[in-house]
């Protein structure tokens, strides 16, 4: 066997004509796609045999594999303890229960700040003996710069309500998403917020029926339509929804401004609380007093969960930290982002040739990073002092995250820990993979084709399968 791999290694290195292991070229020939769509680098560990490659060096669409960049990079610049923070501010400390002028909430890449938590931070201040803001609400998100990087953004795809296309600001309210309730009815679609927001309605009444299982019920999506009649709006839903089925969906429907604001106000009435007029957004002033905090989760356990489910505004919010502590005065954030994680390849000896930055979610056409450069990127990781928080954000084979489904019949399941990829012509699973003797490899693979993301995990799973059979 050991021969044999060697071989395999040499002819897969460019030694001879490449020759895939059978089962993963037996994938490739029932999906339909040419040999070398695929990339991948694959090795022991420990070094104890020949890497297996493809196309190692040339860089490729990664799709959500590249969030391992993201969160090996956050670990350790970061690190494991880093929290984001939301702040209530004042310009002045409150006098005899009022506030003489705006209520300052200012956004410091929380994670963690939903409804519940805004509205604990209000109560916070309303327990401190806070009645009365005379100057409305001041929104910060100077965090990032810019301040707003979803405005002026073509949408990424034909799906730009759905959470996963969401692109965060540094206040990132509820994901800046709205909770909303679909339930059919003898007579058509009902629909409600959750909670109840005061001048938004939402009208189903454009929606139909589909003929589709409850489970595919986005699949007749269409987009909705907003109307303003002076500071309410009115969201017309559209599309079609099936019979006997109760959904609910988080959407990006409403401008995140107007959701701020009119929150914080409903919240801190129900409070008894009052605040006047003049919304707006700004930085707070220097020497602002901070009134009340909420703290999100440390980042080693936010990773977790933005690996595990794949989580593309979350990454996207770690990747803008990475900037927001790194930028210079007038640097764009992304930009002190991606200056960041160069620096820190070059630090490690990873070579950068060819790697296309973005956003650091890997929803992006433009990211690119060679399955060379991953590779590199996990053996760092796995050799840092952040190695086991890395190893336990990676969705399980078979067991749990975006691989719950996956992996569960062969070797593989149980034993490979792999972030997976997808986007409509590229897939992807990087990580490690535990062999029949115990060994962890090193496992990265990359399909790029127009018809990836139909086609393309049987050959993945093949090839994780035959890593976890070797001895």
């Amino acid at each position: 066997m050991r021969l044999g791999l060697i071989a395999l290694a040499l002819a897969l290195g460019g030694c001879a004509a490449p020759q895939l292991p059978n089962p993963v070229q037996a994938a490739l020939d029932q999906a339909g796609l040419p040999a070398h769509s695929l990339g991948f680098v694959l090795q022991p560990l420990d070094g104890s045999r020949p890497a297996l490659q493809q196309r190692a060096e040339e860089p490729m669409s990664p799709g959500s594999t590249m969030k391992i960049v993201t969160a090996t990079v956050a670990l350790d610049q970061l690190g494991i303890n880093h929290r984001g923070r939301t702040e209530l501010l004042a310009a002045a400390p409150p006098v005899a229960g009022v506030i003489d002028g705006p209520l300052i909430l200012r956004g410091g890449a929380d994670p963690d700040l939903d409804w519940p938590a805004l509205w604990w931070l209000l109560r916070q201040l309303r327990e401190s003996g806070v009645r009365e803001v005379r100057g409305g609400l001041v929104v910060d998100r100077t965090l990032f710069s810019p301040t707003r990087l979803d405005l002026g953004v073509p949408p990424f795809d034909e799906s730009p309500e759905f959470e996963y296309n969401v692109i965060p600001d540094a206040l990132h309210l509820n994901g800046s998403l709205l909770d909303v309730e679909l339930q059919s009815t003898p007579s058509g679609v009902a629909a409600r917020t959750l909670p109840a927001w005061r001048g938004l309605t939402l009208d189903a009444s454009r929606m139909t029926r589909s003929a589709r299982a409850c489970k595919d019920w986005d699949d007749d999506w269409q987009p909705a339509v907003v109307e303003a009649a002076g500071d309410a709006l009115t969201v017309r839903l559209q599309g079609a929804f099936p019979p006997d089925c109760r959904q609910r969906p988080t959407l990006q429907i409403v401008d995140r401004q107007w959701l701020v604001t009119h929150a914080v106000r409903q919240l801190w009435a129900e409070l008894g609380g009052q605040i006047g007029p003049g919304d707006r957004e700004a930085a707070a002033p220097p020497g602002a007093v901070v009134l009340a905090t909420h703290r999100g989760r440390p980042l080693a356990e936010v990773m977790r969960g933005v690996m595990k489910r794949s989580d593309n505004a979350l990454a996207r919010l770690i990747y803008l930290q990475l900037g927001a502590q790194a930028a210079q005065s007038g640097e764009p954030t992304l930009a002190a982002a991606e200056r960041r994680v160069r620096a820190w390849f070059a630090a490690h000896g990873v070579s950068a040739a060819g790697l296309v930055l973005d956003n650091g979610s890997g929803l992006s056409r433009r990211e690119r990073i060679s399955p060379a450069q991953l590779a590199a990127v996990l053996r760092v990781g796995q050799a840092g002092a952040q190695a086991p928080e890395l190893l336990s954000t990676l969705p399980i084979a078979g067991v749990d995250g975006t691989l719950s489904g996956r992996l569960k019949d062969g070797p593989a399941r149980g034993q490979a820990r792999l972030k997976t990829g997808t986007l409509k012509d590229a897939v992807g699973l990087a990580g490690f993979v535990n062999d029949a003797s115990g060994r962890p490899w090193v496992f990265v693979a990359l399909i790029n084709h127009p018809e990836a993301a139909a086609k393309g995990r049987a050959v993945l799973d093949a090839l994780a399968h035959w890593v976890a059979a070797q001895r």
